[in-house]
């Protein structure tokens, strides 16, 4: 029997949380925290040495030694340097730990050292890290002891934002504002604040750590860059919600104790589609502290999986010919006085605010397709989005048959007289209960879909932030809400006018509602015919960021700079170009000294064999003709090996990033492919024993 958990027990005991201030902080301290973290400012000083001292007493009492500044870099991943809270001895040589206001405030890391697309220079080193006091400090138990983790913001010395924390708060704010003027002009007046929320399923593999360890293209690159499909794989469909295997489960507890203790709300576990691919769900919750707590749940499943000899693969495609991995990301709007903005109440065609709302958002994914596409775009979701297992990577809408419906009335008549209801779902049998049905069906091929009180941005990839797909969302979401705002604002007739305006979105904006198959070559097409974007790979999205559209969107609202945006096209230029490079670089080192030496050898065993059976007089028909399959496999194998290094050799050449990214994505992704073939053929033909790595049946299934 396993230890019994007590999750109410343990839950946040690791996070200095508002009720933990409440018991150690002075009252008026204490209120001036939740008034800074509800309403926005700045904390004082003085409050903020009182907050820095009291957290420093809970870290310490918790086994804490070092503090640091946590913080998201454009790298994609989290970033930390440990200082310890000693200070220099007293003459008696007695040590006292401190934490001065200063030092929970202000840190100074280098910031010439982390991506920043020119907006630092390598003689230009100075960057800040700034607290937020909005999301909760927490301890991190590593091998290195326990650390207090402080969340901040990341900014330049000349103040531009080098992370993906900044503009998400940006957004936060603009969307805030923005939503509160569509709230009161609907009478709420009570309502202070609108809260973006946030709930991210992260999906995920686990394989052996030592299997892990003999693939050098998952060590260095995170996916197999060779590998056959294994006789079985996803074809019977007994992975999916199946019964989690042992080792497993017990990843799977002690990644909830670690998440729990951490203030993570993880709420659901399963198995995904594909052999050894699972995933985590936690509750929703707003949308910084989201984005901050999946970076730990990403953190924690590396960590914990170590401690199981696992390896936990977040790349979105890390096997070919089975299910890569995603993170819906689950995302709605909620006043502070409990009004879900994305709920359609019984009957949708009578709530005016909620149609209002409706139509702004279909008007924003409409109006920047081809932004929301970028936010999710990075290497690894190149292999994954459009599949016939995600997205594709056109963005359309799904609302279903209800919503559907409403839309349709209100374009073709003006009004809007009925609702679809669900009805009850009629079983059969007799012993089980009615179920009241939903308004409508899912549809998993949809990138943003409408699922009864939010929408599920689905296309996001599994290792990337969120915060990007966030901060995107929130941008042009608010421009839409502003603008209905101005209007309705002035209009001398208000009920005439949100008539007007929610006709007019639905009926210009339309074409980007989808309810059919997305997975289909009809719905490229279709979507062709209708003029939506097709934006296939990470590069062709990356330049959507500075076209004058998104530029004046993003400076409208203070989000980005136009500086800080051709900032990111640089970075996000320079990441593909780097993830491919190290990806040829591996493939060019196994083939060399893996592959090819392998197969060289089984094809002196086989001319071997040839004459021993020649001399023994018996006919090597069978041997010659393996023997001929293996040669072949070899040549071709070597004849890409070349095209590669010439390949990557004029890659070299290209000093422009933007014209570097393209010849990659336009030759040295083929190229790879050309060379995989060959090898992976070979696999299928060649004595397993004499293969030099692991193969895909021995990873998916060992676990």
């Amino acid at each position: 029997m396993s230890e019994k958990i007590d999750v109410e027990k343990i839950f946040g005991i690791k996070v200095f949380t508002l009720e933990k201030m409440k018991e150690r902080l002075p009252e008026n301290v204490y209120q001036e925290v939740l008034k800074v973290n509800e309403e926005g400012g700045e904390l004082s000083y003085a409050s903020a040495e009182v907050v820095a001292k009291a957290m420093k007493d809970w870290a310490v009492e918790n086994g804490a030694t070092h503090y640091t500044h946590w913080f998201q870099p454009l790298t994609g991943i989290t970033a930390e340097k440990h200082d310890s809270f000693v200070t220099p001895p007293k003459k008696d040589g007695k040590m006292i730990l401190s934490f001065s206001a200063k030092e929970l405030i202000k840190g100074e890391p280098d910031a010439s050292s982390f991506p920043s697309g020119g907006l630092r220079s390598t003689f230009e080193a100075r960057g800040y890290t700034v607290w937020d006091t909005t999301s909760p400090a927490f301890l991190k138990e590593t091998a290195v002891g326990s650390i207090l983790c402080i969340p901040t913001a990341f900014c330049s010395y000349t103040g531009e934002a080098l992370d993906k924390k900044t503009p998400l708060l940006r957004s936060l704010e603009a969307i805030n504002q923005q939503s509160l003027r569509i709230v009161r002009l609907f009478g709420n007046k009570e309502a202070k604040k609108v809260t973006v929320s946030v709930g991210a399923e992260q999906e995920y593999f686990l394989i052996d750590r030592e299997s892990y360890l003999n693939r050098d293209d998952l060590v260095f690159t995170g996916r197999t860059l060779f590998g056959a499909p294994a006789p079985k794989g996803q074809e019977m469909d007994d992975h999916y919600f199946g019964v989690i295997r042992e080792r497993v489960g017990s990843f799977m507890t002690d990644l909830n104790v670690e998440l729990w203790k951490m203030g993570v709300t993880a709420k659901t576990q399963h198995n995904e589609v594909a052999p050894s691919q699972h995933e985590l769900a936690p509750i929703y919750e707003e949308a910084n502290i989201a984005t901050d707590h999946n970076q730990i749940v990403m953190e924690t499943m590396k960590r914990v999986a170590f401690n199981h000899g696992l390896t936990c693969l977040l790349h979105e495609k890390p096997f070919a010919g089975v299910n890569g991995s995603g993170k819906h990301n689950n995302w709605s709007l909620v006043t502070d006085n409990g009004v879900n903005l994305l709920d359609p109440g019984i009957t949708p065609n009578e709530n005016i605010q909620f149609l209002l709302v409706l139509a702004c958002i279909i008007k924003a994914v409409d109006t920047h397709a081809d932004l929301l596409r970028q936010s999710a775009s990075d290497p690894g979701n190149d292999h994954r989005l459009g599949a016939a297992e995600a997205p594709p990577a056109i963005m359309s809408i799904f609302l279903g048959d209800q919503l559907d419906d409403v839309v349709t009335q209100l374009v073709e008549t003006g009004e809007a007289s009925h609702s679809l209801q669900g009805g009850v779902l009629q079983t059969g049998v007799s012993t089980l209960m009615d179920v009241k049905k939903d308004g409508t069906d899912r549809n998993r091929t949809s990138p943003f879909a409408f699922t009864g009180n939010k929408f599920e941005f689905r296309s996001v990839g599994s290792s990337d932030s969120i915060g990007s797909p966030n901060t995107i969302l929130n941008a042009i979401v608010a421009e839409a809400f502003c603008e209905a705002a101005d209007r309705l604002e002035k209009a001398p007739n208000f009920d005439d006018e949100v008539h007007d305006i929610i006709k007019e979105y639905l009926t210009k904006h339309r074409r980007v509602i989808f309810n059919g198959d997305g997975y289909s070559e009809a719905w490229v097409e279709e979507a062709k015919r209708r003029g939506l974007p097709n934006l296939k790979t990470m590069v062709d999205a990356v330049d959507t960021l500075v076209t004058e559209k998104s530029v004046k969107l993003f400076e409208k609202f203070g989000i980005f700079t136009k500086s800080e945006l051709e900032s990111r096209v640089e970075i996000l230029y320079e990441s593909y170009i780097k993830t491919v490079n190290i990806e040829i670089q591996t493939m060019i080192d196994m083939m060399a000294r893996k592959y090819m030496p392998a197969a060289v050898k089984y094809t002196k065993i086989l001319a071997d064999s040839i004459n021993a059976v020649e001399n023994a007089g018996m006919d090597a028909t069978v041997q010659m003709e393996m023997l001929k399959v293996v040669q072949e496999k070899l040549t071709a194998m070597n004849e890409a090996l070349k095209n590669l290094r010439m390949i990557e050799e004029k890659i070299k050449k290209i000093s422009d990033v933007k014209e570097k990214a393209f010849y990659i994505k336009d030759n040295a992704v083929k190229a790879m492919e050309d060379l995989r073939k060959p090898t992976d053929e070979l696999e299928l033909v060649m004595d397993k024993s004499m293969w030099p790595v692991p193969t895909y049946g021995d990873m998916l299934f060992e676990v």
